[in-house]
């Protein structure tokens, strides 16, 4: 099994900053692909950003220059900071993990993040 623990959510004002953390662990972990998605009520889930073990990244369109994801593979951790928070940043963010051969897809309990003044 796989768990997923994120922290770091909380109410922020616009412009401002906010760093997300999310700890993996579980016998049937593997650091394949871990990253995050939101979701804002109403809304689709989307991505927000993705880190590979070898290092690869891809970020949502929204937040590209803004938010920075990073990764301690040996804690088996992958790290979200977030810059230049805009109110449409609001929104349930979600660690994902995702594994091959197995396949297996994890997610975290989610953490929220308002931005508000």
């Amino acid at each position: 099994q796989v768990q997923l623990v994120e922290s770091g959510g909380g109410l922020v004002q616009p412009g401002g900053s906010l760093n997300l953390s999310c700890a993996a662990s579980g016998s049937e972990f593997r650091f394949h692909r871990m990253g995050w998605y939101r979701q804002a009520p109403g809304e689709e889930r989307e991505l927000v950003a993705l880190i590979s073990n070898g290092g690869k990244i891809n970020y949502g369109d929204a937040v590209k220059g803004r938010f920075t994801i990073t990764s301690d593979i040996a804690a088996n951790t992958v790290y979200l900071q977030m810059t230049t928070l805009k109110p449409e940043d609001t929104a349930v963010y979600y660690c994902n993990s995702r594994q091959w051969l197995p396949n297996r897809d994890d997610w975290g309990q989610g953490t929220q993040v308002t931005v508000s003044s």
